[in-house]
């Protein structure tokens, strides 16, 4: 890497370079640059006083294992097109994860289209992602809202009915206090509705806007669906199916539905659904002790299982004892001989319980015996991956 390219933490002058950056490096501007700057770390690089190169870190919290453990959430990151191909993005990463992990992230998560990219780097997806898009005469015919009150805005505080529903996932980020001011702002017209059954608290919340479409006029877009089982599911479709007099479909954006078969068994004619794929979230491991003492796990999960963990050069393994008991996790360095491999991208996907069975981590490449596998597996199976967020 010349030594003519320094990397800054941007003052507003390198910030309005990085932000004209961005739009030609992306094709359009990115408005997240300007929506998470009050919050965000951001750093530049600079050949000279010109930024080259730029991108956006925010200390999270996500939940695993019920527990919300500190991560690096890196956003908007670019290079400019004629500094591509000099490797300029792998030093950008360590620049701008370096004081997110000073300030103690133990995980990283990034949304990226270059996932063969990201995974050298360490990333790895937990699970696909899709967005979906359903009649509403659909919704009208195949789900049963009756049972359950409809509240426009939030009668119960907003934050409560997430961190609990939000917890019971492996991935989702505890939302700051400026998140929901945040999302507003990113979608102007944004509705909220609370559901409950008459008498009580709410247990689903669902959050919608609605855009144009040059086929249909206009679709409603659904941003959070949060349901605590099928009945508020039901419920929640229902309302959305009652649009059905104006508008033709609904559109779950790619983190607005739970990956779950919740819709999909219900519909009358499951043809009618569409489905696209989009680049997953990806996870990263910075500090494999750390993640696992500070994750949650079930109290009934028992396990002491030697492993060894590919170092992130691929050039060696590292030999760990893992132990799970009464809630807790440890890993600790050993001389035993491990029972199973993993390198660092299936160490995340095992973490975030984006394995269902030792026949998918043993396809993903996990290599040991099937019974190894089926008992490490079993420590995170009690909750499976999902980012309702998009960053």
């Amino acid at each position: 890497m010349p030594d003519s390219i320094r990397i800054v933490k941007a003052d507003h002058e390198l910030w309005q370079q990085y932000s004209d950056l961005s739009t030609r490096s992306y094709g359009h501007p990115v408005g997240d640059i300007t929506h998470l700057r009050p919050y965000a770390d951001t750093r530049v690089a600079l050949r000279g006083d010109r930024v080259i190169a730029g991108g956006l870190g925010l200390l999270g919290h996500q939940f695993f294992g019920g527990a919300p453990v500190p991560s690096a959430l890196l956003s908007a990151g670019c290079v400019a097109p004629e500094e591509r191909g000099t490797h300029l993005s792998v030093r950008m990463i360590t620049e701008r994860l370096r004081p997110l992990r000073d300030q103690g992230a133990v995980l990283s998560t990034l949304w990226t289209s270059s996932n063969g990219y990201a995974r050298r780097l360490g990333w790895e997806a937990p699970t696909p992602v899709f967005s979906w898009t359903v009649p509403t005469d659909e919704l009208s015919r195949g789900f049963d809202g009756s049972g359950f009150e409809v509240s426009h805005g939030s009668t119960k505080p907003y934050s409560l009915i997430y961190e609990d529903l939000a917890s019971r996932w492996n991935g989702p980020w505890r939302r700051p206090s400026w998140w929901e001011p945040w999302q507003r702002e990113k979608h102007p017209g944004l509705t909220s509705y609370q559901f409950n059954r008459p008498g009580q608290q709410p247990t689903g919340m669902l959050s919608v806007a609605f855009e144009d479409h040059p086929a249909e006029g206009r679709r409603l877009v659904v941003h959070d669906f949060w349901a605590t089982s099928g009945d508020e599911a039901a419920a929640m479709f229902a309302f959305l199916g009652r649009h059905n007099s104006r508008i033709s479909s609904v559109a779950f954006q790619r983190t607005g539905l739970p990956p779950a078969p919740m819709l999909l068994h219900r519909l009358r004619r499951s043809g009618s659904l569409s489905a696209r794929a989009w680049h997953p979230w990806m996870l990263r491991v910075l500090d494999l002790a750390q993640a696992v003492r500070l994750r949650g796990w079930a109290d009934e999960a028992d396990l002491a299982l030697p492993i060894e963990v590919v170092t992130e050069d691929g050039a060696a393994t590292e030999p760990f004892m893992l132990r799970v008991a009464g809630g807790t996790g440890e890993l600790s360095p050993t001389t035993r001989e491990g029972r199973l491999t993993l390198t660092r991208g299936q160490f995340a996907v095992w973490y975030a319980g984006g394995y269902r069975s030792s026949t998918s981590a043993a396809q993903a490449g996990v290599r040991g015996d099937p019974r190894s596998i089926a008992q490490l597996l079993l420590t995170t199976a009690d909750r499976e991956p999902w980012l309702p967020d998009h960053f």
